[in-house]
């Protein structure tokens, strides 16, 4: 496993992620890697979707519409 770190992350916005973490009963760095995983999990959905970009079976939605459902669905379920 890796590290990552992330540098002159102004206090205020620190203040506010840490916040969130004890809000969701997580350290700071568990919350910041479910943060990541969860960039992470998105771009890999985007990247399969694009395969099916210029499919031609009848679906008539763009990707960018498709992307913009989930993203509203993952907002939805996080509510």
């Amino acid at each position: 496993m890796v590290a990552l770190q992330i540098r002159d992350v102004p206090d205020e916005v620190r203040d506010i992620l840490a916040g969130r973490a004890q809000e969701l009963g997580q350290s700071l760095q568990g919350y910041l890697l479910s943060l990541v995983t969860d960039e992470a999990a998105r771009a890999n959905n985007i990247a399969l979707l694009r395969t099916f970009e210029n499919r031609t079976d009848g679906a008539d939605g763009t990707m960018e519409q498709t992307v913009a459902e989930i993203d509203a669905a993952r907002a939805e379920r996080e509510r």
